[in-house]
Formats: structure tokens, sequence, C-alpha cells
């Protein structure tokens, strides 16, 4: 992996090779993943698309910069507004257009990126994200925590090394503070004019279709949901073949009418 220096630390990325007359795909992994714990799929994705992908380690995370916990409240948007447009800027050519492809956390901060309206945004596509709190995601990060304390976690330690109690504790800590119980980006979606594609496993312990209907009704932009049956929270892993076929077809829809058309996949 490369690394680039931002504000407050460096990142670890890789860059995926694809047609660089269609949009960047720039990949946004989870509340306890990087890189390495996407598996195949960015490449398989880019593969199928044509796309060339951009995917990183936030701060905190794998091969980046550590990010001692406490994590401020506001760590999602800090995420989206800063460091994202950052990473965008330093690694994509100035002319290059990208759709991003967030999972949980990577799909929160996907959202509020796309409400800041950046110009080169095509569309958006959000794999079991969050936009406001529930019970069960509050019950799953509760069990989660059990397991990391018995040690059933502890295959953590591979993705993060000597970060994963960083890793772990910000998160959940953050997730589990009772003055977090109010975060909410629901005010962001009207703000959201690309198209939208958002999944959910049907079977996601993290968080209801609640999430799915807010996100695909209020966006201002077209937006499809897709609830996938038999998927719990991470349907890339668990559904690869289903995500990747509806991911492509939105790929195909979000470009056409766009000087990218004649090159869409």
């Amino acid at each position: 992996m490369n690394e680039l220096d931002i504000a407050d630390g460096t990142i670890a990325y890789l860059k995926i090779d694809g047609d660089p007359a269609l949009p960047h795909l720039v990949f946004l992994h989870e509340g306890l993943g990087c890189t390495a714990m996407w598996g195949d799929f960015p490449q398989r994705l880019c593969e199928a698309s044509g796309c060339p992908g951009l995917v990183y380690d936030r701060l905190g995370y794998g091969r980046s910069s550590a990010l001692p916990p406490p994590w401020s409240a506001d760590y999602l948007h800090t995420a989206a507004t800063r460091d994202l447009p950052q990473v965008v800027d330093s690694l994509l050519p100035a002319e290059a257009s990208l759709i991003v492809f967030g999972h949980s956390d990577g799909g929160s901060i996907a959202l509020i990126y796309g409400a800041i309206r950046p110009e080169r945004l095509l569309g958006i596509v959000t794999e079991a994200a969050h936009v406001f709190v529930e019970e069960v995601t509050l019950a799953a990060i509760r069990d989660a925590v059990a397991a990391y304390e018995a040690g059933k976690l502890a295959n953590l330690t591979r993705y993060h090394g000597a970060k994963t109690e960083q890793v772990f504790r910000g998160w959940s800590d953050t997730w589990l503070d009772p003055r977090f119980a109010t975060w909410n980006i629901e005010a962001l979606l009207p703000r959201i004019e690309v198209p939208l594609l958002a999944m959910q496993g049907e079977l996601d312990r993290y968080g209801t279709a609640l999430q799915l209907q807010s996100i695909a009704g209020q966006t201002a932009g077209s937006a499809r949901a897709a609830l996938l049956p038999g998927c719990g929270h991470t349907p890339h892993k668990e559904c690869p073949e289903a995500v990747l076929s509806v991911t492509v077809d939105f790929i195909r829809s979000a470009t056409k009418g766009t000087p990218l058309d004649r090159r869409a996949v």
C-alpha cells in the first residue's frame, strides 16, 4: 500500500486500475474495517464496471496513523467533510468524477459527503448505512463489546495491529455514549442531489429497514433502495453477486446522459 500525508496524519491507500474516462469508485470501510477487510470486492467491482478504484484506511484504522480515543461525536462528519475531500483532491486526477461506495460507518460518511455537494460526485452507494441511532444498533454493539472482551474478536489484530484497542474502543465507546443517542443526519439527506443506491441486508443486526427507507425516501435526487434477502450486515461478503449486479446497474444508470455515457460499462 501507498501513503498520503493529510492534515492530521498519514493514510494508507491503494489504487485499482480501470478506464480513466469512467468514474473512480472510492471505497469507504465500516466502523471496524480497513482496506484489507474489504477482501477482493473492490477489485471485482472495478473489473465488472470498468471503473478505476481507490481504497484507503481512514485515520485510526489499518495501516494509517493512530487516532486515540475518545473520538469526537462528530467523527463521521470529520471523515466526510475534512479527510475525504483531502484524499480525493490529492489522489484523483483533477478532471476525474467519482462514485463513493460506503459500508456501515463508511455509508454514513458517503451520505454526509454527498450533502456538501462536491462538484465531481456522480453518485453514492451505501451498504448498511446509518442515519440515526436505533436500539437494535446499540444492542448489537453491546454484543460486540462482550465478544471483544471475551477474546472472540482477536482477528481484528491482524488488520489493525497495535491500534486494535484504540479502534474498537473509539468505535464502541462513541456509539454507546448516551450523548450519541441523539446523533441524526436525516436533515442532510434532502441536500443530496446525485443518484443514490442504498442497500441493506434484511438480516442486518445493526439496523432495521427504517434506515433504508429514510435514506432512499429523503434525498433530492433519484434513489433506489435494495433490501437484500438472506444477508446480514456485510452484503458484499455475504451475497457478493447480488451486490455486484445491482451496483454495476447503478453505475450504468448514474453515467447515462453524462459525457461518460458513451464509455459507460
